[in-house]
């Protein structure tokens, strides 16, 4: 609470009784010289880039090698994008100019961050989901606060995958077994021998652990889009508000000049 919010429910003049009308004085600013500032920790954007740090942690920890590089960058990039949220948010007190500039940067080491995991699946053959995935809204709708949290939705959704390409198979081999005609079994259709593998075989069935790198992967990667989101909608608030009312030098002269026009 700033001097004004406590001086101005004064109603005596602290000296001879009762006041009358105050004079304007040092604590009728309609404008603060350092408005407040901070609070990162209730921005969305900040909330969600912690889960994504915390959870490239716990990835690189499991996935990657730790004699890698790439180990050490991805960690840096998803920290950087959660510091730079909040240092932004700490100058903006009296820097708007710099909280825009390390808001940006924090977006720039999520880009970075997703380009590296986008990096893991391709060179791993592993696959990137699309767009319309219905796995991305079920991610979002969970709304998860913790990298436990996390882990519980992708073993769920492994657990899923494994059921559905289990049911898969169960049903290419039930084709498989049937007796078809001489005639039918020439004409059999190139895709259905391709579904069935190799030869007609039935495909194995991956293992539900071998399937959490490609599910982590792209879950973190829902995380960096959603908080990317988030910051790009932060940013452009920013620059509206930086362009509607200044940055320090300008609130510096506006509180000045009201408080020359104030002065006895």
């Amino acid at each position: 609470m700033d001097a004004m919010d406590i001086n101005g429910q004064h109603g005596r003049d602290g000296r001879n009784g009762p006041a009358g009308p105050r004079k304007p004085g040092r604590h009728d600013e309609a404008e603060p010289l350092i408005p407040k500032h901070g609070g990162y920790r209730r921005l969305k954007s900040f909330q969600v880039a912690q889960l994504v740090y915390d959870v490239t942690v716990r990835f690189c920890d499991r996935y990657i090698d730790r004699r890698s590089r790439t180990l050490d960058q991805m960690v840096q990039a998803a920290r950087s994008g959660v510091q730079n949220i909040a240092e932004g948010s700490q100058a903006s007190g009296t820097s708007k100019k710099t909280e825009l500039k390390l808001t940006n940067v924090a977006r720039a080491s999520l880009e970075e961050l997703r380009l590296d995991y986008e990096d893991f699946l391709r060179q791993r053959g592993l696959p990137l989901w699309p767009g319309d995935d219905p796995r991305r809204k079920e991610l979002v709708a969970r709304r998860c606060r913790t990298a436990d949290d996390l882990a519980g939705w992708v073993k769920q959704a492994a657990q899923a995958q494994h059921a559905e390409l289990a049911a898969r198979a169960a049903d290419l081999s039930g084709q498989a077994l049937a007796k078809p005609d001489a005639s039918a079994t020439r004409s059999m259709q190139p895709a259905r021998r391709n579904s069935l593998g190799e030869g007609g075989s039935i495909p194995s069935i991956r293992s539900i652990q071998s399937m959490f790198p490609a599910i982590s992967a792209n879950a973190a990667l829902v995380l960096i889009g959603v908080a990317s989101s988030l910051l790009a909608r932060q940013i452009d608030a920013q620059a509206a508000a930086f362009e509607n009312e200044g940055g320090f030098t300008e609130r510096l002269y506006r509180v000045r000049t009201r408080k020359r026009g104030l002065a006895p």
